[in-house]
């Protein structure tokens, strides 16, 4: 998997923890940071670099390198004064992605609105799914079918553009099955597998979870 973009997250309730350890788990570069001191000190053993920190506080935003991280996760989603106080000088020192939870579409509406590059309600997108999507560069996004099948939507790659599905034989390279096409907004199930693909063009796969290191 990709491992070049690093991560902070800011909450370790059991949504931000859930981040956390998924980033974690599969190597990537995390800071993790809470204000409760027992938070913090309860995770450490699962997430190595943790932090109790204020993060609504402009000179702790710069004291932890926040300018150096690609992503922030904010998952104070029921703190919505800290939620968007953390998004605005996150936004303000230059941090490419922000993605913050919210707890409703109000909510959403204004953390949208302050800049949030991503919003996610925690009931329709689990903390596990958001940091596979994160790691998963290349993907669009990633349903879980089961424990070892997963469904996603991926860009044409650069290599791909102008061959088709039969001459790039993605089964057996990858072992992925392309289940649709979308292009222009519209999905067609019914696959030409001669058909020159182009860039403009994402490709709907079917793939065991095991195998997805092959699309890195």
């Amino acid at each position: 998997m990709s491992m070049e973009k690093s991560y902070a997250v800011f909450g370790l309730g059991r949504y931000g923890r859930a981040v956390a350890k998924e980033l974690v788990a599969n190597g990537a570069e995390v800071m993790a940071v809470d204000i409760d001191e027992d938070i913090v000190n309860d995770a450490i053993d699962e997430i190595p670099f943790c932090k109790c920190a204020d993060v609504t506080d402009p000179e702790v935003i710069k004291r932890l390198g926040i300018a150096n991280v690609d992503v922030v996760i904010i998952t104070m989603g029921t703190n919505l004064e800290a939620s968007v106080m953390a998004t605005m000088l996150c936004k303000e020192i230059g941090v490419k992605t922000v993605i913050a939870k919210c707890a409703t579409e109000m909510n959403y509406r204004i953390l949208d609105k302050i800049g949030a590059d991503k919003v996610v309600f925690p009931e329709s997108e689990s903390g596990i799914r958001l940091a596979k999507n994160l790691l998963s560069s290349g993907f669009i996004d990633i349903v879980e079918l089961s424990k070892d099948v997963s469904m996603m939507e991926i860009e044409v790659r650069t290599e791909w553009v102008g061959k088709s599905l039969m001459e790039l034989d993605l089964r057996k390279k990858y072992s992925i099955n392309v289940v649709a096409i979308i292009k222009d907004e519209n999905v067609t199930t019914n696959i030409e597998p001669t058909e020159p693909l182009d860039k403009s063009m994402r490709l709907i796969v079917i793939a065991n979870t095991s195998k997805l290191s092959k699309l890195k």
